[in-house]
């Protein structure tokens, strides 16, 4: 039996009793929650002038709550002591396994039952305000498990902090530090690797009401804000200030700025803009013990010491907590389109998106979606009445002036002609330019809503050199249908980063095993193409043991040396990223 499979046949007591008061099935586009348990998450009112909250699994603010605090204490270390048991067993399969230290600290390690209490008490005290924290059951669980992650360890926050200014959030670590207390990031709550997950118990921080844009400086094309501001709110409220700019890095319609800098996520415009190290200034993190730093002024250039932007930008939290994010800002271009192009089979399309990207063309995004994809697009309506052809298909974003547009346009033609491609069909308003990429960027949830009783969405990601992309994306098609599954792939192909997304029954464990086999071999696939094993959606709990094959153990040690300077106590996200001995 896996270490991943003992752990949930165990169901540790904390999350059974919590679960037990909460009998209203979580939802998601209009279905149940699938699972062996059911919750409501918090629903919270945010303060006057925040913006809502509107992402999946993420909350505006704290909810009294029912339980007394020594309960909740008490539920909670027992759950952690459940997951102490079960770290102890070592397993090597991956991916969905959990693994865990192989040697972890004893118990000790982190606060006892009454430190963990006098700890809350005392962050309560110090800041003055009984609301800073939640203990409500339906908040830790919203904060320590999630639906679409492809790992959900067992264990919960014991708390859940709302922090409202960098000051508080010093306050909180000071004082965990002070007790031991592990401490778990919270922005947006759509990451998919187990990234806030909680296996340690912890307090949870979540930035819901931090979220405001704190300065716009127009004339440097620069913003400085907090972290729980989504990056579409961020540039909503761009485009109602009249400043002409964007933020263009464009993950998932939930993420948030803080979640962004800690996966170094990209998106569909990442072909033409990079990732998120591209485009932040500077940072301002408040470390393990409470020292609050900010990395850098806020040139675009530096050349002054150590490059702390990108020792935090990726690390999910392992190292500090970002408060503050100065961006870089991108002049919102003149002309807009958006096009899609069929082929008969994935290679063609993976070889027709090499060849652009070989050629130089600067294409705003180029995006692939399979045929099963496809089908999901148009049985999601989000484009109706028009209907897709449910064939291979790239698809297009072209931005600029109006005549770079149009030769840019022309070049590509050509090239998936080549490739077998089929016309270009444009989307004929900007109605449906949005109404199409949204279908795109609203992919994972498409597929959500497609799950049936005790089905799950195994959805994950790699990324290799351009001209390897079509003999992996080939291979793992193949691979992939052979299953017999509802399963898809697409991604941000412009830059040798694609998806699988399985539908699977989490019931049979015949079924999972298979899926776990295929994901596996795309990785090391990946990795003997000198790809990695992520493209955008880091390693958080999930993608541990691939982490070590891509790098090794030389590399890893350096990491975790940084770690523990950094966060002596390991407190900080602990069981992210790597463990903590090897």
């Amino acid at each position: 039996m896996s270490a991943n499979r003992f752990s949930r046949a165990a169901r540790p007591l904390g999350r059974s009793l919590a679960s037990s008061r909460c009998h209203t099935p979580c939802s998601l586009a209009g279905r149940p929650q699938q699972r062996f348990f059911t919750t409501t998450p918090a629903k919270h009112t945010a303060t006057a002038g925040s913006n809502s909250r509107n992402g999946p699994g993420s909350g505006t603010g704290p909810t009294s709550s029912t339980w007394s605090l020594p309960g909740v204490i008490g539920i909670a270390a027992a759950a952690g002591l459940a997951g102490w048991g079960i770290s102890e067993v070592r397993h090597r399969g991956f991916p969905g396994t959990v693994l865990l230290d192989g040697v972890f600290p004893p118990a000790s390690q982190y606060a006892s039952m009454r430190e963990m209490q006098l700890a809350l008490d005392e962050i309560r005290r110090e800041i003055g305000d009984e609301d800073i924290i939640s203990t409500d059951p339906d908040d830790l669980h919203a904060h320590g498990y999630s639906e679409w992650s492809t790992t959900n360890p067992e264990g919960l926050p014991v708390a859940v902090a709302y922090p409202r200014s960098t000051e508080q959030v010093s306050t909180i670590a000071r004082i965990c530090y002070k007790y031991r207390v592990p401490i778990i990031p919270y922005s947006g709550g759509s990451s998919l690797e187990g990234n806030f997950s909680a296996p340690f118990g912890g307090i949870s921080v979540d930035f819901a009401y931090m979220d405001k844009i704190v300065q716009l400086n127009k004339d440097d094309m620069d913003v400085v804000v907090q972290p729980s501001i989504g990056w579409q709110d961020l540039n909503a409220q761009l485009a109602k200030m009249g400043s002409g700019l964007f933020f263009p890095i464009d993950p998932g319609p939930s993420a948030k700025i803080g979640g962004m800098i800690g996966t170094n996520c990209s998106g569909t415009n990442a072909v033409k803009y990079g990732t998120m190290k591209d485009w932040v200034i500077n940072l301002t993190v408040v470390l393990a013990d409470g020292t609050v730093i900010k990395t850098r002024r806020r040139p675009r250039k530096s050349s002054a010491g150590y490059n702390l932007n990108g020792l935090f930008v990726g690390s999910e939290g392992t190292l500090g907590l970002v408060t503050e994010a100065t961006l870089k800002l991108a002049v919102v271009p003149e002309e807009f389109s958006v096009a899609v192009v069929t082929f008969p089979s994935i290679r063609d399309a993976a070889a027709a998106a090499a060849g652009v990207m070989q050629r130089g063309i600067p294409v705003a995004a180029m995006e692939i979606m399979d045929e099963v994809q496809m089908k999901v697009v148009n049985m999601g309506g989000a484009t109706a009445p028009r209907v897709w052809k449910e064939m291979p298909t790239l698809f297009f974003k072209f931005s600029g002036t109006k005549n770079s547009v149009k030769e840019n346009i022309a070049e590509v033609q050509k090239i998936t002609k080549a490739n077998k491609g089929s016309n270009f069909e444009f989307a004929k308003d900007e109605r449906e330019q949005k109404l199409l990429w949204s279908a795109r960027k609203e992919s994972l949830w498409s597929m959500l809503a497609l799950r049936k009783d005790g089905e799950e969405v195994w959805s994950t990601d790699v990324a290799v050199p351009f001209s390897r992309l079509a003999d992996i994306i080939e291979v793992s098609k193949k691979e992939m249908d052979e299953l017999g599954l509802f399963a898809s792939i697409l991604g941000h192909i412009g830059d040798g980063n694609f998806h699988e997304s399985i539908i699977y029954n989490r019931k049979d464990p015949k079924e999972r095993d298979k899926v776990e086999a295929c994901v596996k071999n795309m990785v090391k696939r990946a990795l003997a193409m000198e790809g990695t094993c992520t493209g955008e959606h880091s390693i958080g709990w999930g993608k541990k043991e691939s982490l070590v094959w891509e790098v090794g153990p030389d590399t890893l040690g350096v990491m975790r040396a940084i770690k523990a300077a950094l966060d002596p106590k390991w407190i900080m996200n602990p069981g992210k990223i790597f463990d903590r001995q090897a």
